[in-house]
């Protein structure tokens, strides 16, 4: 009897062990997806590349401010990975040229002329009277005559995160184009509205510094847009410093002091939006900047400067080499890595967890297109893992019925061995 009863304690033990393999076995897998995307999931903007829309819309050498204003969102911008096909850098006038600039060819945003903003490596796409209220309008709605080239175009999508910035002199939802024609807060919000309708935007980030800047956003009524500016009503928009050496102001305060910030970030910064709403000090811009976020669907604090600011690196990856991945490189021979195709490095890149946060909700992950993988995140996040664990939880999702039959057997086996147990039974007598 006491062979019995240790057979049957036997019996359970394997019982309950196979009913824990069941369900920790489609779990290990999916554990370290699920932990990323809970971690990272609310920072995901969705979007796959970067556009900046960049706007000085004031001509005149009195006027240098602006056009530095202007060019250092485009040095950060281009710093940060956006390239210049991706730029569009409207300039209503050239300071750099101007024969009043003591530095020739030169802009410069401070008084110590130790960062020139033009320098050589620079497109300008609308310069002089092309920058227009129309060609603005134009570039953001896409209405372009054919025989406007490439290089003047806003080629986005539904996917892109677009910058845009403007400076100028404005006031009450107006801003001045060449001190001629005005834009208004209507005509930006029809505008975009007219890009969310042809789905040319993921996102939009609007940024605006001039006189009464916050009203120029009091009309928009689109979604996902985040909006910024200087100043509020009945309030002006003041310059930073003035340079003796060139004779006027060289910068305003809002944008020096976002430049500023801008300048402790770099491409895999996980400085938020609202890090840099919080360096907004009134006291220093002597104005109050504005923020709108009711229509952006993001919480602030979980949206990345480099979502707007920065540049997206993309990466063909081919889902077999999921497969191959799961080798471990020390098991393959010297000649064998050698003879890898292309493909199988793909494991060693940075891919975008869009996808696998895709994968993870999807029944079938492969249903994903490969060009939605891109560059993200940080350099502490082994995508490599992610990727095998990836490919392994969409195998276990293949094969829940069998897990669950598994599941239930071995509830259904437990139950009976507990009740074979329990139940007494009539015994013979012992024979002597």
């Amino acid at each position: 009897m006491k062979s019995t009863t240790v057979h049957r304690f036997i019996l359970f033990i394997l019982s309950v062990l196979l009913l824990g393999r069941g369900v920790v076995s489609n779990s290990e897998p999916a554990a370290p997806v699920k932990q990323f995307f809970e971690k990272h999931g609310a920072r995901e903007s969705g979007h796959t590349n970067n556009w900046a829309v960049l706007v000085c819309s004031s001509r005149y050498w009195f006027n240098y401010r602006h056009m530095a204003n202007a060019l250092g969102m485009y040095r950060t911008v281009k710093r940060l990975g956006i390239p210049d096909s991706n730029i569009i850098l409207m300039l209503a006038d050239d300071a750099a040229c101007n024969p009043r600039n003591k530095f020739a060819g030169c802009v410069y945003s401070n008084t110590g002329n130790y960062l020139d903003l033009y320098g050589d490596n620079i497109e300008v796409d609308y310069r002089g009277y092309e920058v227009t209220v129309e060609n603005f309008l134009r570039v953001l709605t896409g209405r372009m005559d054919s025989s406007v080239p490439r290089s003047k175009r806003l080629l986005t999508d539904d996917r892109s995160n677009i910058f845009v910035y403007m400076t100028g002199h404005g006031g009450n939802e107006f801003l001045k184009f060449q001190d001629n024609e005005e834009i208004s807060a209507f005509d930006i919000a029809d505008a975009f509205e007219q890009m969310w309708q042809k789905k040319r935007y993921n996102e939009i980030f609007f940024m605006v510094d001039t006189c009464q800047a916050n009203t120029m956003f009091s009309k928009f009524y689109s979604p996902n847009i985040l909006a910024t500016g200087s100043s509020e009503i009945h309030e002006n928009s003041y310059s930073h410093e003035n340079d003796y050496d060139i004779g006027v102001a060289v910068i305003d305060k809002f944008t020096h002091y976002v430049l500023q910030f801008m300048e402790g970030i770099n491409k895999t910064s996980q400085a938020s939006m609202q890090d840099l709403f919080n360096t907004f000090d009134p006291k220093k811009l002597d104005s109050h900047p504005g923020v709108r976020s009711d229509l952006f669907r993001r919480p602030l604090e979980n949206t990345l400067v480099t979502d707007f600011f920065g540049g997206v690196a993309q990466a063909e990856v081919v889902l077999p080499a999921l497969e191959d991945a799961i080798v471990e490189p020390e098991a393959l021979e010297p000649e064998t890595k050698q003879r890898q195709s292309p493909t199988r490095e793909v494991a060693d890149t940075f891919v975008d967890p869009s996808l696998l946060a895709t994968g993870w909700e999807l029944p079938n992950a492969s249903d994903v297109t490969a060009s939605a993988l891109r560059q993200h995140g940080g350099p502490d996040v082994d995508y490599t893992k992610l990727m095998v664990a990836a490919a392994r939880t969409e195998i276990a999702l293949k094969e829940p019925f069998t897990s669950t039959l598994r599941a239930w057997a071995s509830s259904l086996l437990i139950l009976a061995l507990v009740s074979w147990t329990t139940v007494p039974r009539n015994r013979r007598p012992s024979e002597h």
